[in-house]
């Protein structure tokens, strides 16, 4: 696959490592469901990883956990360990398997432990700073997608095989 001409600040997410790169966001990260803010944080998490926008985990502490509910199931990635999963329910709307945890991740990803992630295609809106994502395509998968994310992405029907 031919590197896109990127504008200043962009990323190409086929310049992201395998296996999955975690680092810090600066930006402000908010999660909105329901007219409820359902998280806000500045210390949030991105895993960077080849072909998928950055997936934003916030810190447990910075999430209304009082909307969150466990779900049943559970799914593994080979990076990161085994996934539980969310509902997020407010007294008028529930978005089953909204949101996922790992809450024992493998030693490389500890950081991961006491945060959450949320599929931005499940709730209301999503944001990075000041921009609301797009959800990543595709009922797996959680990235989110802003101006400075250039794909083609993961995800999508007839994806599977990348």
């Amino acid at each position: 696959m031919k590197r896109p001409s990127l504008a200043p600040g962009q990323e190409w997410v086929w310049d992201y490592p395998r296996p999955p790169r975690l680092e810090r966001s600066v930006q402000v990260i908010a999660v909105v469901f329901d007219g409820v803010e359902i998280a806000r944080s500045t210390r949030a998490m991105r895993i960077l990883e080849t072909s998928h926008p950055p997936v934003y985990y916030i810190p447990r502490d910075d999430v209304r956990m009082e909307f969150l509910k466990p779900a049943p199931g559970r799914s593994f990635c080979e990076w990161k360990g085994s996934a539980s999963y969310y509902d997020l329910a407010t007294p008028s709307r529930t978005s089953p398997k909204a949101a996922w945890t790992y809450p024992a991740p493998v030693p490389s990803y500890a950081m991961l432990a006491d945060a959450i992630a949320f599929y931005p295609g499940r709730v209301d809106a999503c944001f990075v700073g000041d921009e609301r994502v797009q959800a990543q395509a595709g009922d797996f998968y959680g990235g989110w997608i802003t101006s400075e994310i250039v794909g083609p992405f993961k995800g999508g029907p007839g994806t599977a095989g990348w």
